[in-house]
């Protein structure tokens, strides 16, 4: 059996707490089914996307092979064929179906998948009412920051899924959503914040949860620079649309002018061909100037940075700038009534805005290793450190990011081309 590193233990996370978060986060992930038919769990839309009931069961079999089978005394799995089917790229703990091909399992099915939610949820709560072991503590932690990313994860999968279907349905009626879409007639010009250089440091200190790609804090050199107050809007994208940006040349990396050639890209992911409306969880739905522009690439990022005569900052910028602020703003919360679940404008004010939420902000920064890093041994280790090549980094947190899942140091990391994730646009400039 692949061995397991356990990762230290944090302060807010304790045995004595660590059952209620447990109850909580797996809830949640079922809240996020309730809207959905039967047939809605199962389809695949693209190799990108995995089906929810293929997130439910994995977020399950991490609990499973990760905590029950090496901590809890004589526990049986709930299928053993299930370590084949969820596992999802451990190459340490055995072979795994292939990624692209998971929405051809039409078994098992939603309801014995469901019931193996309940199977591991009942047994990891005998576990953590028996134990008061710091360690098994620490993984379940590690288990539910894994979950809530598989959450984020399935509000985008649907949405894109759901894209796919020419009547536009909606994950949740617009009647019942938040209006997060109300078109407000102005916005504040975009304003630039500056920030001094010097030698700083980055990185989390590890005294409270985070995962390993963001340790260890270490040293960094910064020049002066200035970041955008606020997100770059839809109005604004609309501006570089209509300038030509997707036919011009001369804004695009060069892999960015291949992909929006072959891809035909004439537009942000969602918005329809007349620049008017985009789909959203809550379906179609007019596109608001002031809102964020979201569902875009690094490479639309990039290019849109250039043609507006800034640049996108670099993840150091970002995490200094952010440090200090509170972490507050349209987020995800546990009740999901009360979430937008769309981008929302951000109104008129001084200083920086919209750090948190929203959308996640492209960084110009590779999706590498801190110096000194080192991936923790067992399988793991292979949690973030092997997916460290080509890739990108993103900060910020969404608008379906659980609002205590992001910290100023949190990175997230994506390939250019991705596009399905709320992923937006910062400027920032040299100074």
């Amino acid at each position: 059996m692949a061995t397991v590193q356990t990762p230290p233990v944090v302060a807010e996370h304790r045995p004595a707490s660590i059952a209620a978060d447990f109850i909580r986060v797996r809830a949640t992930s079922a809240a996020i089914c309730e809207p959905l038919a039967t047939e809605d769990f199962v389809v695949q839309s693209m190799p990108d996307c995995s089906p929810a009931k293929w997130h439910l069961a994995h977020t399950s079999w991490f609990f499973e092979q990760f905590i029950l089978k090496p901590h809890a005394p004589g526990y049986s799995r709930f299928q053993e064929q299930f370590e084949f089917l969820f596992n999802s790229y451990y190459q340490t703990v055995g072979p795994m179906h292939q990624r692209p091909l998971r929405g051809l399992l039409t078994r098992p099915t939603v309801a014995e998948v469901m019931a193996y939610r309940a199977h591991v949820n009942e047994h990891m709560q005998s576990l953590l009412d028996a134990s008061g072991d710091e360690n098994i503590a620490a993984l379940v932690t590690l288990g539910l920051n894994h979950e809530q990313q598989h959450q984020e994860l399935m509000l985008t999968d649907l949405k894109h899924l759901l894209s796919c279907n020419p009547l536009h349905p909606a994950y949740r009626p617009a009647a019942h959503a938040p209006a997060v879409r109300a078109i407000e007639p102005r916005i504040s010009p975009l304003r630039f914040v500056g920030f001094d250089g010097g030698i700083r440091e980055i990185g989390a200190t590890g005294a409270a949860f985070c995962f390993d790609n963001e340790l260890p804090r270490h040293r960094t050199l910064i020049e002066p620079y200035a970041l955008a107050d606020r997100l770059v809007t839809n109005a604004e994208y609309l501006e570089f649309i209509r300038d030509g940006g997707y036919k011009r040349a001369d804004l695009w990396l060069s892999d960015g002018w291949t992909t929006v050639s072959t891809e035909a890209w004439s537009h942000p992911l969602y918005w329809t061909d007349s620049l008017d409306a985009e789909f959203t969880l809550a379906g179609q739905q007019a596109l608001n100037p002031t809102a964020p522009v979201c569902h875009v690439s690094y490479y639309e990022a990039d290019a849109f940075a250039r043609w507006a005569g800034a640049r996108l900052p670099t993840e150091a910028e970002w995490e200094l700038a952010a440090e200090k602020l509170p972490i507050a703003g349209n987020l995800c919360t546990d009740r999901l009534d009360k979430a937008s679940l769309h981008p929302m404008p951000a109104g008129n004010g001084s200083g920086l805005r919209q750090m948190y939420g929203d959308v996640w902000e492209w960084t110009a920064s590779p999706y590498i290793a801190y110096p000194r890093y080192a991936p923790p041994p067992g399988a793991l280790g292979e949690y973030n450190g092997k997916f460290m090549c080509n890739q990108w980094v993103l900060r910020g947190g969404s608008c379906v990011t659980p609002t205590d899942h992001i910290r100023a140091s949190y990175r997230n990391f994506f390939y250019p081309q991705a596009r399905w994730q709320f992923m937006g646009v910062r400027l920032a400039r040299s100074v």
